[in-house]
């Protein structure tokens, strides 16, 4: 079983997915960019902002993306999978720019994975006051940078991104405690195994 977990810088991912890796210990732990040697160059370039052309980075998630699925999920299909983003990331940031509509967007990243996608993605959704709080309390990268209102419209985009590509999706509460949202996420994995 391959699932994501999903949402906007400080929704609480990195935390989730600490929590899951000692619940599941048999379960290949991967993130999307940077689960391979290709991706972790990418994601330094648009994470540092080495990047003025947002079709460049939009081509360079999809490079990663398909060497990631090659090299990663599929030789790792008969194990419990679960990543720190995938192409519901790539697709709705894409989405947020303006960059191409959907469809094109569906038809990329499916391209770029070969059709295999999540079978289910977990999205922690932030409200706006709780995301204020939280990224005052961090420096900024080049994305949480570009402010409150565009990562919340990359948060919508997320959910419509996932529900586009046709992937199983749980909204999660993220200003709920950590323990409690790492229970929601393990009772639904649990069912789904």
């Amino acid at each position: 079983m391959y699932i994501a977990v999903e949402g906007i810088d400080t929704a609480g991912k990195s935390t989730q997915i600490e929590a899951l890796t000692s619940l599941f210990p048999d379960a290949l732990i991967t993130k999307e960019p940077g689960g391979t040697a290709v991706g972790m160059q990418i994601r330094s370039m648009v994470l540092h902002g080495e990047l003025k052309s947002k079709t460049a980075e939009l081509l360079l998630f999809l490079a990663d993306r398909a060497e990631h699925t090659e090299r990663v999920i599929l030789p790792n299909m008969n194990k419990l999978i679960i990543s720190d983003r995938s192409a519901v990331s790539g697709m709705a940031y894409a989405s947020v720019q303006d960059l191409c509509d959907e469809s094109t967007l569906v038809l990329l990243n499916r391209l770029a994975t070969g059709g295999t996608l999540p079978d289910t993605v977990f999205i922690l959704k932030l409200s706006a006051e709780e995301l204020t709080h939280r990224l005052s309390q961090k420096e900024h990268d080049v994305i949480e940078s570009r402010g409150i209102e565009y990562l919340l419209r990359i948060q919508d985009a997320l959910i419509a991104s996932a529900f586009a590509l046709g992937i199983q999706t749980h909204v999660i509460d993220a200003t709920q405690t950590i323990d409690t949202i790492t229970q929601e996420i393990t009772t639904l994995i649990k069912g789904a195994l």
